[in-house]
């Protein structure tokens, strides 16, 4: 495994890296858990220029500036709410991970932070969004020198620890 993928356990609005991902709702005109607090800390602007996104699909990601983050981008990315995993749930997370870098790697960002996709109020398992988190970012890694798994508790740190871990043998 990369040692370029780390995991850190706080707020992914105060990280000082080229972009951060957002875990946004179709709208991205901002919500709860880490959305909300990512249009809180960027101020205003963040949430103008999404007005002007249309939206975005489940599984895809869009950019933005980051106004008043530490950051340059934010990239919005929407993950699947849990259906029991028979809705193609793991695909779309995947997707997520995976068109979030690809957007990064358009804006020539060299560090990125992820947050937990899906996992708060969607409902997405936290052990199976993980292992699906490492396996796309390892493996969509490319120009990137920076990835940071920002995880707000402990428990989700601590499962992201043990995958990487697990994966460096």
């Amino acid at each position: 495994m990369d040692d370029r993928i780390q995991v850190i356990q706080g707020d992914i609005t105060k990280q000082a890296v080229d972009a951060i991902v957002n875990a946004a709702n179709t709208s991205l005109m901002g919500g709860g858990g880490v959305d909300g607090a990512i249009h809180r800390a960027a101020g205003p602007g963040l949430l103008a220029e999404c007005r002007l996104l249309g939206g975005c699909k489940t599984g895809d990601a869009k950019a933005t500036k980051a106004h008043n983050l530490p950051a340059k981008y934010v990239i919005h990315t929407v993950g699947p709410v849990w259906h029991g995993g028979n809705s193609q749930e793991d695909r779309l997370l995947a997707s997520c991970y995976r068109r979030s870098l690809e957007v990064a790697r358009s804006l020539n960002v060299r560090s990125i932070a992820f947050p937990a996709i899906s996992t708060g109020i969607y409902g997405f398992p936290k052990e199976r969004a993980a292992r699906i988190a490492v396996n796309e970012a390892s493996a969509q890694m490319k120009d990137i020198e920076k990835l940071l798994f920002a995880c707000f508790d402990a428990e989700t740190a601590e499962i992201y620890r043990e995958l990487l871990l697990f994966a460096r043998g």
